[in-house]
């Protein structure tokens, strides 16, 4: 156990799954906004801007990481991963990189060309959402080609934008007041219900596609001492609906608990999938040990990430302490 052959690569992967989960949450709100935008009149549009303004480019960096990790401390895994997903991943950069020229050119333009790059922005955030989604699916099924792996992949893909969407209404509802914040309550109700779709077909396909992660989940006593966390699961997701239910409430209370409720949903959801796959990188083929670097080079690497991955934990935490609180009018100086 305290070989570095077996701990350094348990570590990596530990902390690029980390990475991966700061990246759904925080990229997926703004992701979310961005496809809600179409659904707004154009001043909210501009309050929609300003509520992820701070934040959307920075939530990107975990994602840059994730990959990164990928990249130079599980080389033959990445070769694997981006070679069984190398359309959906150029389709990924592409609207995150149509999200930004938009992002960008939005606050130049002029009032009567603005609208074009809010549809842009808002594709930009489609094509990204709906391929991360099908991405998920394809990992999921250990990259078959089947009709079957296809479909279900296509299902992930749709369920995971409606997560996206509902979280991304849900930190709308945190972050601002009035109409719009009537009209995020609607969006979270409407994008719930996909989304316990997608949790429950992630959950029931997970297990049927490989008898290992079905003897993980569901032999004695394993089943007990992992009865917890779907539980708590549907916990949140009944609390989140009730939430969704009750608000808005005076004083604009409590509108901080949907997006909270979302995040730790999110949070249980990915440590069911890490469960499952552990201790595989890529699904039933390599293994963490497998696909690792060699020794001496993740102690190398692990020299850069104990000053990096602090840094952009310390800038994170501290442009969200700054920028808190409700979100004002759009305004560039």
């Amino acid at each position: 156990m305290h070989n570095p052959d077996y701990y350094l690569p348990v570590l990596f992967v530990l902390l690029m799954g980390l990475s991966m989960l700061i990246y759904a949450v925080l990229d997926g709100y703004d992701l979310g906004v961005g496809m809600l935008m179409p659904f707004a009149a154009a001043t909210e549009r501009d309050t929609m801007i300003a509520s992820i303004g701070p934040f959307w480019d920075a939530n990107e960096t975990w994602l840059v990481l994730g990959v990164g990790l990928l990249l130079v401390a599980f080389p033959k895994a990445h070769g694997i991963v981006l070679g069984g997903l190398y359309l959906p991943v150029a389709m990924m950069l592409l609207g995150l990189i149509l999200r930004g020229v938009a992002f960008d050119f939005r606050a130049k333009a002029r009032v009567e060309r603005k609208a074009l790059w809010d549809t842009l922005f808002s594709a930009g955030s489609f094509i990204a959402a709906i391929t991360q989604g099908y991405m998920l699916g394809r990992y999921i099924t250990g990259f078959d080609n089947g009709p079957t792996a296809v479909a279900f992949a296509c299902v992930s893909a749709l369920c995971m934008t409606a997560a996206y969407i509902l979280i991304g209404a849900n930190w709308l509802i945190m972050k601002t007041s009035t109409s719009l914040q009537l009209k995020a309550v609607r969006w979270a109700r409407y994008a719930l219900p996909l989304t316990c779709l997608g949790l429950l077909s992630v959950s029931v396909i997970n297990p049927l596609v490989s008898d290992r992660i079905m003897t993980k989940w569901f032999t004695w006593p394993t089943v007990l001492y992992l009865a917890p966390l779907p539980i708590a699961c549907c916990t949140l997701l009944y609390a989140l609906h009730r939430q969704l239910a009750s608000l808005p409430k005076a004083q604009d209370r409590h509108s901080w608990v949907p997006f909270a409720l979302s995040m730790s949903i999110f949070t249980l959801a990915f440590f069911g999938l890490a469960f499952s796959f552990y201790p595989y990188v890529v699904p039933d083929r390599l293994t963490i040990w497998e696909a690792a670097s060699a020794t001496e080079s993740l102690a190398l690497i692990g020299l850069g990430v104990v000053v990096v991955v602090p840094a952009i934990l310390a800038y994170t935490l501290f442009s969200y302490w700054v920028f808190r609180g409700k979100s004002n009018k759009l305004t560039y100086y």
